[in-house]
């Protein structure tokens, strides 16, 4: 059992006084010794976007996860142990100011992580072990820190593409609207794991699992608001599958795949983030080689997908992108440009248009925009 300082004390911490402020918090591919963390504020109004802080003494800090409940920011990173790689947590507190200060670090799972999840109490965070086919589960203390690594599951077997499908792949998680589970999409398998999340125990208990077409590489998770559908898109083939979701059981049934390519394309892509409307009315997904932000309707009866456009992300590699909490903005992180371009989004049609705001960051791959 774990201890009760694994439970969080409620209390009020707000970063301002006044109206809430829109941060978003980027991470990025950085040696240790350069900035690997942004913390920038956005105006909701004109897509502006200034930099409040920065921080440094992560390799990789390429994914984060945020609690703006309790003003925390959790950064994955590389390091060693023993002269081996290993993964770490790394957490920050935020101040009124937006400054990042580092609580503490803790080191997670072997070799590395690619991904991180908070659960939705803020209690733990899930991490992905891309290159070890593991994921770990890590509790979150009282007071906000990095606490231990309390249970880690190890997949097993391949998938059909013998080059990027020789061995399991953990590549992101999701939590289920009522977090009884954490499903992880394993790219080198085809399938999403779905585990049993224990909280009160701190374990990841296997309960089913699912199987995208053969060949497509599930990489990240999306469910709708409706809590009834989960997309996958699949980075190898370049696709997205939806999923029937059974709440009382966890099961996951395909129903459709779609590409996320235009036709006509004929040269090499992988696939990024996926993200859905807060209205459940429009999904968007990237696309790395086409270099686009993909835009489609959900049929509101079956959850089926539909096309509307392509349009251009502003930058090579747009490994990853986020609708502002507000809807009125999508921001998309050019990774090979070291570009944040800055897309309005059209109330009616879900329709972006780019700005011609951007903002440089060297090598970004991870936004975060929150409200604070």
């Amino acid at each position: 059992m774990l201890s009760q300082t694994s439970f969080f004390i409620k209390e009020e911490i707000h970063l301002s006084a006044s109206q809430p402020r829109l941060l978003i918090f980027v991470g990025s591919y950085a040696e240790a010794d350069d900035p690997g963390v942004y913390t920038y504020e956005m105006d909701s109004a004109s897509g502006e976007i200034r930099l409040l802080d920065q921080a440094t003494g992560m390799k990789n800090p390429t994914f984060l996860g945020v609690n703006a409940e309790r003003c925390k920011v959790y950064a994955i990173s590389e390091t060693t142990e023993g002269g081996e790689r290993i993964g770490e947590i790394i957490a920050f507190d935020l101040d009124s100011a937006g400054k990042l200060r580092e609580l503490n670090r803790e080191l997670t799972i072997r070799p590395s992580s690619s991904h991180i999840q908070l659960d939705r109490s803020g209690r733990f965070a899930v991490v992905s072990g891309y290159h070890g086919g593991n994921v770990g589960l890590v509790e979150l203390r009282a007071d906000g820190a990095v606490g231990k690594l309390v249970d880690e599951r190890q997949h097993e077997g391949q998938g059909a593409d013998p080059v990027r499908q020789d061995r399991p792949h953990p590549h992101s998680v999701a939590f289920s609207p009522d977090n009884r589970y954490a499903l992880v999409a394993d790219l080198g398998l085809d399938r999403i794991v779905v585990y049993s999340f224990e909280s009160e125990t701190g374990r990841l208990v296997y309960q089913s699992e699912a199987s995208t077409p053969p060949g497509a590489g599930p990489r990240h998770l999306a469910f709708h608001p409706n809590g009834q559908w989960l997309y996958s898109i699949n980075e190898v083939n370049s696709s997205l599958s939806l999923f029937s979701y059974v709440e009382a059981t966890g099961e996951l049934v395909l129903q459709d795949t779609v590409s996320t390519l235009p036709l006509d394309y004929a040269g090499e892509n992988t696939t990024a983030e996926v993200a859905i409307s807060t209205d459940g009315r429009y999904l968007y997904g990237s696309n790395r080689g086409h270099d686009s932000l993909v835009q489609f309707a959900i049929d509101s009866e079956s959850g089926r997908l539909t096309l509307v456009e392509h349009v251009s992300s502003q930058g090579g590699h747009p490994r990853h992108f986020a609708l502002t909490p507000d809807g009125l903005h999508l921001i998309a992180a050019n990774r090979d440009d070291n570009l944040l371009a800055v897309f309005a989004v059209a109330p009616d049609s879900g329709r972006l248009t780019f700005t011609g705001r951007t903002v440089t960051v060297s090598k970004p791959v991870c936004i975060k925009p929150v409200w604070f």
